[in-house]
């Protein structure tokens, strides 16, 4: 058996054993609810100053960093006082983070802040300011191997979900906590009702997804900000290794200990092992894969995503997470922005605070408020217009698939409704060149790339949803990457998502968000939209390796000449294209921008009679 076999074993006979210890689920006091209502929302009654604020550790259950103790995660907590005083149990707001000691959250790169004695004073992002003086608790988790936190990190695998249950059956009377990260005197959330929420951007996100797809009991909610739901589509695409070198583990951030990493290696060696050398489908992305595991979700999800975010989370996988969400009827609303990866509370400050203050109140409360009942759907149509909608993508979208001619000389050929009758058309795999590349100058030749286009629309389209491209390609060499860009060609103002603050641009001035101490201040820099002049947009990309044409679980070795048919969906769009503008599928090698490339450069021939674009096509495009 293997060392993580024997820990995941070890695992479930120290989990078992805590569930016959622990104190049974608390109920909420008979006495009058811990909030108090104004406009129909929680308002602020309780001292934030006078707040609680404790360090607590809880179990995981696991022992994976070799060092002889059971594995646990800090939980710095703040929650207002008197509720507990007179007898009342409130909701917790829960984040779980690697980020809070190296990085920090929030567009001010907020760290954890501790007193002298230990005791925390800095919360970082606005949740504690707001949320604790209307009633709620707030906890900041280190992810496991992280700051305050023992044991290692699993990449979102079933360890590091365990440990954000944990927390959540802690809260719940199910898991021990302690007062030390060692030995330590038990410690019970008897403040808490057992309901819980979780928030949080980028991998704060992906925890709270893979949180929620574990079913654990009072999970009420998550609100997954730019978060990841499958990593295989987050680092990869169809066979296409991107993100970080085959075999080596996600990039972890640094640690203040210097000797958890050392601790950590063996078990990290052995992840990158069943990750595998290439980007083969494999248990160990289908462990962290969400989508098919929508159907243990017991919690409500709010997503935010921004169709501009192309580098830090790309949209692969956010139409199908979305829809597996529908599928399993789980409560859900969706704002879906046109910003890279930015917080709303950066790029759209006001009614993010407003929604997601009536949210938690809905679903941690049980407030009727009638969020639930408001259109589900939230779409930025162009910049900083946002238009509700009642599902995404809209009903009636249609595919409609478009097929490459080739043009006259070097120039760029043709979409057709049809398949041409005969013609190849080929280029170069240039790993030195991205998509961005590509994209430029459509009419001048280029080795590295071919373009199809369609000629001016008469009247507008809106694409929504995943596009999709088929190729039938046959390559030199052995191995042989093909990328692809849908374009739009022609000028336009859009947000500045390519920028460096990715569509937002910050301030000098601050506004204020809740109470405040002089530890932990409400007040946040001012942010406004940052605008662009184009005269073209990628809407959509993708990626796949020719050698998995036959199964996405084993890369083949390619035979030089022979063609072979490979599909490949691309990132999520919904664009619309104006009338007189192009659109246009470009197809290049390697894409430099997240793709590592095959050992030898190839050049690439494709059959246009068996290669095609397919298009979501919204009604009354």
């Amino acid at each position: 058996m293997t060392r993580l076999a024997c820990v995941l074993v070890g695992a479930l006979v120290v989990l078992a054993g805590l569930s016959g210890a622990a104190t049974a689920q608390p109920t909420q006091s008979a006495q009058a609810q811990p909030y108090s209502l104004s406009g129909g929302v929680t308002e602020p009654i309780y001292s934030y100053a006078g707040a609680v604020r404790e360090s607590v550790w809880v179990d995981t259950g696991t022992e994976v960093d070799g060092d002889g103790h059971p594995d646990r995660v800090a939980v710095d907590i703040i929650r207002p006082a008197e509720p507990a005083a007179a007898g009342q149990r409130i909701s917790t707001i829960v984040e779980v983070s690697p980020y809070y000691a190296c990085c920090g959250r929030g567009n001010e790169a907020q760290l954890k802040g501790y007193a002298p004695d230990g005791t925390p004073e800095r919360f970082p992002l606005f949740y504690d300011n707001y949320f604790v003086p209307r009633g709620y608790a707030v906890a900041l988790v280190d992810a496991p191997g992280t700051n305050r936190s023992t044991g290692c990190s699993d990449n979102g695998g079933p360890l590091d979900n365990g440990a954000g249950k944990a927390v959540v059956d802690w809260l719940g009377g199910r898991a021990q906590g302690y007062d030390a990260v060692r030995h330590g005197k038990p410690v019970t959330a008897d403040w808490a009702s057992g309901t819980a929420g979780m928030i949080g951007k980028s991998a704060d996100g992906w925890a709270a997804n893979g949180v929620a797809t574990t079913g654990v009991e009072g999970l009420r909610t998550i609100v997954p900000i730019g978060g990841v739901t499958s990593l295989y589509r987050h680092f990869n695409a169809d066979g296409a290794s991107g993100g970080y070198p085959p075999g080596s583990g996600e990039p972890k951030p640094p640690d203040p200990d210097p000797t958890q990493e050392k601790r950590c290696a063996p078990f990290h060696d052995e992840l990158a092992e069943q990750q595998g050398e290439q980007a083969d489908w494999n248990r160990y992305w289908a462990q962290r894969d969400h989508a098919p595991q929508a159907n243990g979700i017991r919690a409500s999800v709010f997503v935010v995503h921004g169709l501009g975010d192309v580098f830090n989370a790309p949209t692969r996988d956010l139409q199908r997470w979305w829809t597996a969400l529908g599928d399993q009827g789980v409560g859900r609303k969706l704002w879906l922005g046109q910003a890279g990866h930015v917080d709303p509370f950066d790029f759209r400050r006001g009614p993010f605070v407003k929604t997601l203050h009536r949210w938690f109140d809905r679903w941690l409360y049980d407030i009727d408020n009638g969020i639930d009942t408001e259109p589900p759907v939230l779409r930025e149509s162009k910049p900083d217009t946002w238009v509700p909608e009642q599902a995404w993508p809209p009903a009636d979208t249609q595919e409609v698939t478009l097929w490459p001619n080739a043009g006259a000389g070097s120039g760029p050929g043709g979409l057709a409704r049809t398949p041409a009758p005969s013609g190849t058309d080929s280029f170069v795999d240039d790993p030195e060149l991205s998509r961005f590349d590509w994209v430029l100058d459509p009419e001048a030749s280029s080795p590295a790339r071919v373009v199809y286009r369609t000629e001016p629309l008469p009247h507008d389209i809106r694409l929504s949803g995943t596009p999709s491209v088929r190729v039938t390609a046959s390559s030199t060499t052995d191995t042989a990457r093909v990328g692809a860009a849908i374009v739009d060609y022609g000028r336009a103002t859009i947000r500045d998502y390519l920028g460096d603050e990715q569509g937002i641009r910050t301030l000098p001035e601050r506004s204020c968000w809740g109470a405040s101490t002089p530890a932990d201040s409400a007040c946040y820099l001012e942010t406004e939209i940052a605008l662009t002049d184009v005269d073209h947009e990628i809407i959509a990309s993708g990626a796949a390796e020719l050698g998995n044409w036959a199964t996405l679980g084993q890369q083949l070795p390619l035979t030089p000449g022979r063609f072979y048919p490979k599909s490949m969906g691309l990132s999520a769009v919904d664009h619309v294209v104006p009338a007189g503008n192009r659109l246009a599928i470009v197809l290049g090698g390697t894409d430099a921008q997240g793709f590592f490339a095959p050992s030898q450069r190839p050049e690439i021939e494709l059959d246009l009679t068996r290669t095609s674009v397919t298009l979501p096509l919204a009604p009354g495009s």
